[in-house]
């Protein structure tokens, strides 16, 4: 009898999924909260041409005179599309997925999605891809720096495409599953109180989708311009707009302890505010610019993830 009443569950927790994913898969789904706990949602089915090219669209008329002459029009790339396919094939993987939905579903209340993720090696992020790297960075394939700072990294995935430029990578991330996967790859840990204070600098630090996941941007941002080398020093940040911050603790989404006003109803809008109102400020100056789609590896419910993203390049000033 508990046999059949285990395969019956089975049964039933599978059905709901099924009908869920018939359910989710609309166009977009938003919600500003929603959006902060997760992701907008798009399905690889359904992609057209003039999808993509809203991943990539900008107005540079809409851009403040300063920020206009730097901004670099980027386009849907091989490794980009390397990306989505790999990740509209384990989305189709039915019983792996499975297990992950039933792992988060009880784990969610008292884990992090971040560390559900380490647990289960999945939702990797795709910011931008060697080519794009080079070309925000104005570097040749050839070239090669010391030290890199990767804030955040996750699992390593981004770090991995920045890392064959330098000598030395470092790491920092809260969520311990995600430190197992990057020590694995044999990446440098720093703990998040001490990267700032090592005694050294570095020559590039990243800072991916992480000022509206932090207590303190504006902290944050004035240490690592400390922790720069000064003059050839440099900071690449992404930051998902429209600008709306949101802490994870355990399971739950809160409000930052300070919180970053970024003003403007556009994108353009809010990448010239940042860009003269708040990096100005902490005494960075904008050296590039570009807008990439923020990919994550998907579920049962979607093949993948996107939210809108700027990348900026940042050169300290004194």
């Amino acid at each position: 009898m508990k046999t059949l009443l285990f395969g019956a569950w089975v049964l039933f927790y599978v059905s709901v999924l099924l009908a869920a994913r018939k359910m989710w898969s609309g166009k977009y789904v938003r919600s500003p909260l929603a959006r902060a706990a997760f992701m907008n949602m798009v399905t690889s089915t359904e992609l057209t041409g003039q999808e993509v090219q809203e991943w990539y669209r900008c107005c540079p008329d809409m851009l403040g005179e300063m920020v206009r002459p730097l901004f670099l029009q980027s386009q849907l790339d091989t490794d980009t599309q390397a990306f989505l396919q790999q990740s509209a094939e384990k989305s189709g993987w039915l019983f792996t997925q499975l297990y992950h939905s039933f792992f988060s579903t009880i784990f969610s209340p008292i884990i992090s999605r971040t560390s559900i993720n380490g647990f289960l090696g999945r939702g990797s992020m795709f910011v931008f891809s060697r080519n794009q790297f080079q070309s925000l960075l104005k570097i040749e394939t050839d070239w090669r720096g010391e030290k890199l700072l990767d804030l955040g990294a996750g699992d390593g995935g981004i770090t991995d495409i920045m890392s064959s430029y330098f000598r030395e990578i470092y790491v920092t991330e809260v969520s311990l599953p995600m430190k197992w996967q990057l020590q694995r790859k044999n990446y440098r840990l720093l703990e998040i109180d001490e990267w700032h204070r090592t005694g050294f600098k570095f020559d590039l630090i990243s800072c991916l989708n992480l000022l509206d996941r932090c207590d303190e941007p504006l902290e944050l941002l004035k240490d690592i311009k400390e922790a720069l080398v000064p003059g050839s020093g440099r900071l690449i940040l992404a930051v998902v707009l429209p600008f709306q911050p949101y802490v994870e603790t355990g399971g739950k989404w809160v409000r930052p302890k300070t919180h970053l006003q970024v003003k403007g109803n556009t994108w353009e809008e809010q990448v010239t505010n940042l860009s003269q109102d708040v990096f100005q400020t902490i005494g960075f100056k904008v050296e590039a610019v570009t807008r990439l789609p923020y990919l994550c590896e998907g579920d049962m419910n979607q093949d993948y993830y996107v939210l809108d993203d700027a990348v900026f390049v940042l050169r300290p000033q004194d």
